[in-house]
């Protein structure tokens, strides 16, 4: 049986870079790909954590603040186009649509977790996992061999 996207209806184009080379670390180029659409949707106070040897939930958690419920769902709806479009998953389970304060996706390596700015200092995830090493995207672009010129402030 095949697997139909919900998004077969309309499909995505893809938008993040595509540009990756083929020998790229999985892990990190899914958190790349997760980074890059979250960003397109101008996901705010983005924080990449490398949990690796402090969870055994995931290697990496990718945290980010949407500014409404709508930006919210948004900025969690690209991420999955995006990750399906370049790297052909779905997240093995999503939480927190409905309600659209904190979306929690799962796609197994990576977790990411989109809140509303309350709900981001209720739960304090980066203070929670204060022990893990935070990652920048040019520490991730590094990783996965591609450039990453950070964007300037006007």
């Amino acid at each position: 049986m095949t697997e139909i996207s919900r998004f077969d209806a309309y499909p995505p184009t893809l938008t993040v870079n595509p540009i990756v080379p083929a020998d790229a670390p999985a892990t990190e180029h899914l958190v790349w790909t997760i980074a890059q659409a979250a960003e397109e949707r101008k996901a705010g106070d983005l924080v990449i954590l490398k949990v690796t040897d402090v969870s055994y939930l995931a290697d990496y958690f990718v945290i980010c603040t949407g500014f409404s419920r709508t930006q919210v769902r948004a900025i969690a709806d690209n991420i999955e186009k995006q990750v399906e479009l370049v790297h052909g998953q779905l997240p093995t389970h999503t939480e927190g649509n409905s309600e659209s304060i904190w979306v929690l996706q799962d796609f197994g390596d990576v977790l990411v977790h989109t809140f509303m700015p309350e709900e981001r200092e209720f739960y304090k995830l980066e203070a929670f996992w204060g022990h893990a090493q935070e990652q920048t995207l040019a520490d991730i672009a590094t990783a996965i061999g591609v450039a990453y010129n950070a964007p300037t402030s006007p």
